[in-house]
């Protein structure tokens, strides 16, 4: 002040003396030299000697009026393991890259880095994506493979042929060899998801109705003829085998393959899971289909040679024995057979009706993500301070490896959160490394959050790493449920928020429940007096200026030293800044006067130089918002619950309803529910417009495949016999109904319209032969009883292994295998009965033999 000089013209000084100019070139002995001036700062020294301004002919260096000095940026988060302060960094992926393969690199990258940090500097990797990532496709790879063995197994039990059944065997390989293929071009990796649907029961379903109809009638052929077949006679037979039984597998495999297209319309999140799903199971059905009408086939053809024995082997012969009779007495009582079927059918729709839903299961990643909430007031300090006691309270149990955490928002502000918030990541050991492993990750959490509710001033959070990041990519929220209040009153939304999260509070599963904070942060609000501002010849910006470089800070250029560079920043010490008094004396400059009538009148005239801010502003500590958060033009405040121990569908729908009858929400705001429920609800709505659209172009192929309406719907009946199996299962199992189990009973679907139309396609050939429709009925049925029972037991022992895992990412396959086995079983043994008892009933077989007369 005694200066007479201003923050501003100390900043201009600084701006001014570092600068580098280039002044074009200058010719000389017929060469050309560039004119380059470079006055930049290099060192704090050199700040020091800049000359702000002179007074009486003598120099004011900055030294003499600043500090100069290497400083700190003010923070705005920080970063902690085990109760002590730590750096983390985040590497980013860019889109469409793939995790595993980037997740790799980085910490390839990472180790390399390690090698050249100086003593005492630490590095480790604390999160990588690729350890979930091995452990799922290890899942993966161990279902398959024990679902390829148990596939291999059936196929030398039932087919009575070791070379037959290693012929149809090599077509599991050799079409995951042609799908592997497919997948690389189409740029999809292999997933839990692209591979998790992957069966090869149904791959090989198709060559085992080929091979079986092959070796019945090789070996009805050396029975007629009484010697072993030559090379030519086999490729004959073979071939009218092949035809005899091309068009139902040609209508049935076009049939399974159209009920996966489904998915392809999905968009969004679920577009993502499940469309590269299900490119990879058509890529694997198209090639096993091309597999089982040429190479079966031919391989059968030429290598099964000498004598073929038609004995199907003591249980299919047991199994025909035990058929017959009821199948019998479904022939005598079609009405009696139907209304049986139809009634399970409506109570598996009424059952259907009460099952849970949810997205997709949650797939156990193994560690913990939990997050940790202080009132909005608490500034970063106290904020880590509080962190660091809500890790050691973490880091003493033996269960846990290490803890990490993020508080407040990073340099780089790729996941921004105010100063009070911590995201905490619990990486644990192995569970056969845990004093009692038989401990339940549930119940690790309930001990964890009962230690952490011993530090004072937080509220927590507990979810997954990935989840979590999950979570927000579907509504903006990490929680599982997320009700959004729109309006335009933040106390109208508030207290309306409050009441909603009451009311979740008391829904059965209800965790972690809290409203979004958008008011108690403090301020320290400075009110302009503008008429005093233009008494005194001022600018508002004169006083803001003031403001912004005394406290916050202005940036009046860089200094670079080699590849390093630093801002130069101008403010008042941390000491001053903190004290209010001296924030209300802060020296405004005041414009000089250019009146000098008083002088001339010789009477004496003196104005002060500088004016305190206090004169013309107030200073006020005021409570102000925390957090307003728009979306679709609108304010929004977001009420959140994770929901433990039910599924997320029947919450949400037990929570509308209290809200319906407890929560009045007033006129002008409305209510919107995100979060996972939002996706099921979005995939499930295009799944009722694709789905239909399927079935009805699934049923023109049966009538292009039987040329029939009323055959056709018979086929069709299949499909409704199938989602009774599925939904009876889910309800044995207490699983709720998900988008992984729709998988399933699309899966499904095909499956038994497969089955349907090879046993109304065996009936057909035999009354075109002349049959009387009862016995073409009865010898039609237990001619593919075999293959329609291998078309069931294989396929299911595929998704056994799924059923029974407990790897990682077991938990999302589960409900997809398990819906798939128990709709096969319960539909094969349906179709058995329900289908030729309508046949009969309708007397179908007339039809056949008329168009056979046209």
């Amino acid at each position: 002040m005694a200066l007479n000089l201003s923050f501003s013209q100390i900043v201009e000084a600084l701006e001014k003396n570092n600068q580098s100019v280039g002044a074009g070139y200058i010719e000389k002995s017929g060469e050309s030299y560039v004119v380059r001036a470079d006055g930049r700062i290099s060192t704090a020294e050199e700040i020091g000697e800049i000359v702000v301004t002179t007074r009486g002919g003598v120099p004011i260096y900055m030294r003499d009026i600043a500090e100069v000095g290497i400083g700190k940026e003010l923070r705005t988060g920080s970063a902690s393991e085990n109760g002590e302060e730590a750096v983390v960094g985040t590497a980013l992926m860019l889109i469409g890259a793939n995790s595993r393969t980037v997740a790799e690199a980085v910490d390839v990258k990472l180790k390399e880095i390690i090698k050249s940090l100086p003593p005492g500097i630490e590095a480790k990797t604390v999160l990588n994506r690729t350890a979930l990532v091995d452990r799922t496709i290890s899942t993966v790879q161990t279902n398959l493979t024990e679902g390829a063995l148990l596939v291999v197994a059936v196929l030398f039990l039932v087919l009575g042929n070791i070379r037959a059944a290693m012929i149809t065997a090599l077509v599991i390989p050799i079409s995951m060899l042609m799908t592997a293929i497919g997948m690389v071009r189409l740029n999809i990796s292999g997933n839990l998801m692209s591979l998790g649907a992957l069966d090869f029961g149904l791959i090989v379903d198709g060559a085992i109705i080929i091979t079986e109809n092959c070796l019945h009638r090789l070996a009805h052929h050396q029975k007629e003829l009484g010697r072993e077949l030559t090379l030519k006679e086999r490729l004959h037979v073979v071939m009218e085998a092949s035809r005899e039984i091309i068009k139902p597998i040609v209508f049935g495999q076009a049939i399974i393959i159209l009920v996966y297209v489904p998915m392809l319309t999905f968009t969004g999140i679920e577009g993502k899971m499940f469309e590269p799903m299900a490119i990879t199971v058509i890529l694997a059905l198209v090639a096993a289909f091309f597999l089982s009408i040429t190479f079966v086939p031919a391989m059968i053809a030429i290598f099964v040679k000498g004598k073929v024995k038609e004995g199907e082997g003591r249980m299919i012969e047991k199994a025909k024995a035990l058929y017959l009779p009821k199948l019998d007495f479904a022939l005598a009582r079609p009405g009696f057979t139907s209304a049986i079927a139809a009634g399970l059918f409506v109570v598996s729709m009424v059952i259907f009706s009460f099952l849970g839903r949810e997205f997709i299961p949650t797939l156990d990643e193994k560690d913990i993500a939990m997050h940790a909430m202080r009132i909005p007031s608490t500034s970063l300090s106290e904020s880590q301070d509080m962190q660091f006691r809500v890790e050691k309270a973490i880091s003493g149990f033996k269960e846990v490896a290490f803890v990490f955490s993020k508080t407040g928002t990073a340099e780089m502000a790729a996941d921004p959160m105010p100063p009070n918030v911590s995201d905490t990541f619990i990486i644990l050991k192995p569970q056969d490394e845990w004093p009692d492993p038989s401990l339940s990750k549930a119940g690790l959490i309930d001990r964890i959050e009962q230690a952490v509710e011993t530090v004072p001033g937080n509220n927590y959070e507990f979810s997954q790493p990935i989840q979590m990041r999950f979570n927000e990519l579907i509504s903006g929220v990490r929680s599982d449920v997320a009700v959004k209040l729109y309006g335009d009153d933040f106390a109208v939304m508030e207290k309306t928020g409050t009441s909603i999260m009451e009311v979740l509070q008391g829904i059965e599963g209800a965790a972690d429940t809290k409203v979004e904070q958008t008011s108690g942060l403090p301020f320290l609000e400075i009110r302009l007096d503008k008429p005093a501002i233009a008494r005194f010849g001022l600018n508002v910006s004169d006083v803001l200026d003031v403001i912004t470089i005394a406290v916050g800070g202005r940036e009046a250029g860089l200094v670079f030293q080699g590849d390093r560079r630093f801002d130069i920043l101008v403010r008042l010490p941390d000491s001053l800044r903190q004290d209010l008094a001296i924030i209300e004396n802060l020296p405004i400059l005041l414009p000089e006067e250019n009146d000098n009538e008083d002088e001339g009148n010789g009477a004496p005239h003196s104005r002060p130089r500088y004016l305190p801010l206090r004169e013309v502003a107030k200073l006020e500590m005021v409570e102000g918002p925390n957090q307003i958060s728009r979306e679709n033009g609108k304010r929004r405040v977001v009420i959140q619950a994770n929901v433990r121990g039910r599924d997320i569908g029947s919450f949400v729908e037990d929570a509308q309803a209290a809200m319906d009858a407890k929560v009045k929400v007033p006129a002008g705001y409305w209510l919107e529910w995100g979060g996972q429920f939002k996706n099921l609800q979005e995939a499930s709505a295009r799944l009722m417009v694709v789905v239909p659209a399927c079935f009805f172009f699934i049923f023109l192929l049966l009538f292009a495949a039987l040329n029939s309406v009323k055959q056709a719907l018979l086929v069709f009946t299949g499909i409704p016999l199938a989602v009774v199996g599925g939904i009876f299962t889910l309800l044995i199992l207490g699983m709720p109904f998900s988008i992984s189990a729709g998988v399933g009973f699309i899966a499904l679907s095909g499956i038994s319209v497969l089955n349907g139309l090879v046993m109304i396609s065996s009936i057909n050939q035999l009354v075109q032969k002349g049959l009387p429709q009862l016995q073409a009925i009865r010898e039609g049925t237990l001619n593919r009883l075999r293959a329609m029972i291998m078309a069931t037991v294989v396929p299911s022992l595929g998704y056994v292994p799924m059923a029974i895992s407990t790897g990682a990412g077991a938990e999302v396959q589960k409900p997809l295998a398990v819906v798939v086995i128990g709709g096969l079983i319960v539909a094969t043994a349906m179709t058995l009965f329900v289908l030729p008892a309508l046949y009969n009933r309708f007397n179908l077989g007339r039809e056949v033999t008329e168009k056979e007369e046209l």
